[in-house]
């Protein structure tokens, strides 16, 4: 546990300091805790043994909700967009998962990703209101109040960010020590135990899709200050698959896991466009073949000292 505490806090220090020395990796890294924002929800479901491959829907729900607001000068405001964007995406999981939390495995995962693709087409083709493949510029807001240039906003954007994220972790390692949390790990290893002791495992399962998608909410309404634009790519499979393998290559054994293989992921995907720009996709594909085979508990595995993963933890 201590050794685990001063990673985090090492971790935290490292990101906190290094767009002072190197201002051209902020957006980079901003991006990164976005990404790893909602592969801490989808680190949630899969605690439950539930993946799912349609959570693009409330990243870009969430970006295209502060790219409308942020247009009609009805909020131009940073500080207010971010909470309405993360509660616009809430709202979505809400309805949304009164209808997915019936189902289980490949059903839970594919039904997710048909809902994404279907408001994916939505965003495509409503060319008048949402503006097509092109997508929506979204103005740069204040900041308290403060308009800063792009560089500065860049700079305030990263640090608002990391300190969202560190109350998101917390928060989320809480939930997972709570029944709630242990309930979600008898989901997954025994659903009919958990009936007999009078929980219903869709409520417990509901209230998780819940968290994960203001997670994934949460993420998707910052990557659209920080880039300022949005397009349909954020609902795209693709999108909602690289979720799951950042969650996979962080590992699910802590909270510290889906941001881990979130700033993984930016840098290989990064060199391997550069050195490897026909065949950065196959990187990330053996990278991910790797982390399998010989450290099935991710990166924060490795971290921690933990050889196997978390669900064989809590089996023996």
């Amino acid at each position: 546990m201590a050794r685990q505490l001063v990673f985090g806090l090492a971790l935290i220090a490292a990101l906190a300091v290094f767009p002072l020395f190197s201002p051209w990796s902020t957006v980079i890294l901003t991006v990164a805790l976005c990404e790893g924002l909602a592969a801490l929800g989808i680190m949630v479901l899969l605690r439950a043994g539930q993946v799912s491959f349609g959570h693009g829907l409330f990243f870009s729900f969430s970006a295209y909700a502060v790219a409308f607001l942020a247009a009609a000068k009805v909020g131009h405001e940073a500080l207010i967009l971010i909470p309405v964007g993360m509660a616009a995406s809430g709202l979505l999981a809400a309805i949304v998962g009164l209808f997915i939390v019936r189902y289980r495995a490949i059903f839970f995962g594919m039904l997710n990703l048909a809902i994404s693709m279907v408001f994916f087409s939505l965003l495509e083709k409503l060319f008048s209101i949402t503006g097509g493949a092109d997508g929506k510029r979204v103005p740069r807001p204040t900041f308290a109040g403060i308009e800063f240039g792009r560089e500065q906003f860049e700079l305030a954007t990263f640090y608002v960010t990391l300190v969202l994220c560190i109350l998101a972790a917390l928060f989320v390692a809480r939930y997972l020590l709570s029944p709630s949390g242990k309930a979600l790990e008898a989901i997954k290893s025994n659903e009919t135990r958990l009936e007999y002791l009078g929980v219903s495992p869709r409520k417990v399962l509901y209230g998780a899709y819940l968290l994960s998608g203001l997670l994934a909410g949460l993420g998707g309404a910052i990557i659209a200050l920080v880039s300022g634009h949005v397009t349909p790519e954020l609902a795209y499979w693709v999108r909602s698959g690289e979720f799951v393998f950042i969650a996979i290559l962080g590992g699910i054994g802590g909270v510290a896991g889906p941001f881990l293989g979130a700033l993984m992921f930016q840098i290989i995907r990064g060199y391997a466009a550069v050195y490897a720009p026909e065949t950065w996709h196959a990187v990330l594909g053996v990278m991910l073949l790797v982390i399998i085979f010989f450290a099935p508990a991710g990166l924060y595995g490795i971290v921690a000292g933990k050889s196997r993963p978390q669900r064989e933890e809590g089996g023996r």
